[in-house]
This record gives C-alpha cells, sequence and structure tokens, in this order.
C-alpha cells in the first residue's frame, strides 16, 4: 500500500472526525509508492480537513520517519507549531518540550497523536520496513 494513503487511513481512524492527506514537506524525496516502504527516512505533512472539507492548517502534523540500528522511530509534532510539546514514538512514547526538548508530560490534546504514532508504527514495522 501506498505509505501516503497509509498515514492518511491511520490519522482518519485516530484523530477523528476530521480527514487527513499527506504530503511531502517540500525539498524531500516523494515518498509515494509501494516500493518506499523500504526507505529508512521520510519527512511528511499530515494536512487536516474538517468534516465539511474545509482546511484546517492549524490542526496540520509533522510527523518524520527515521530508523536508527534496527529500530523505528516516529517524530510526529503540531506543524510548524514549535512551542508545543513533540512525540517521540520507539518502544514507547516520550513527550517533549518543544523549544528545550527536555522530557515533559503528555499535553491534553496528546492523546490521539500517542495512538497514532502506535498506530503507524505497527503498521510500518508489520511492513517490514
Amino acid at each position: 500500500m501506498d505509505l501516503q494513503v497509509l498515514i492518511a487511513a491511520a490519522a482518519d481512524v485516530c484523530i477523528k472526525p476530521q480527514r487527513h492527506a499527506v504530503v511531502p514537506v517540500v525539498g524531500e524525496p516523494n515518498v509515494s509508492g509501494a516500493a518506499d516502504l523500504t526507505a529508512d527516512d521520510a519527512h511528511l505533512r499530515i494536512e487536516s480537513r474538517d468534516p465539511g472539507g474545509d482546511r484546517r492548517p492549524e490542526r496540520d502534523l509533522e510527523l518524520e520517519i527515521y530508523r536508527s540500528g534496527t529500530d523505528l522511530h516516529l517524530m510526529l509534532s503540531w506543524w510548524q507549531q514549535d512551542e508545543r510539546p513533540l512525540l517521540w514514538q520507539g518502544s514507547h512514547p516520550v513527550w517533549m518540550d518543544g523549544s528545550s526538548g527536555q522530557r515533559c508530560e503528555r499535553p491534553r490534546d496528546g492523546a490521539p497523536l500517542e495512538a497514532l504514532a502506535r498506530r503507524l508504527r505497527a503498521l510500518l514495522c508489520g511492513s517490514e520496513l
């Protein structure tokens, strides 16, 4: 399955009632196509729309997928909102302050992002990235 479609579908399930599309971050290689499921790195924007189809850029997310050794890691954050915490998902979730990088508590609206990160990691690891 196309990586972008897989991520958008997972976001639709985890972050309701928003609908999502996934696009590569400008300047990054295109990650569409089944062959890209073996890529070690991807930098993507998850674009959000409300149920009526109107864009909600304030709800967009940034997703980085990368390998470190044999482990798959995800970084998930709110797009261009550096003051907000970001989520690192490896074998467990770690929330970090967006400015200092110090560990912090999960934000009030962070549970859906944790669910998305867990789902993506399970799907991508199952695809033998």
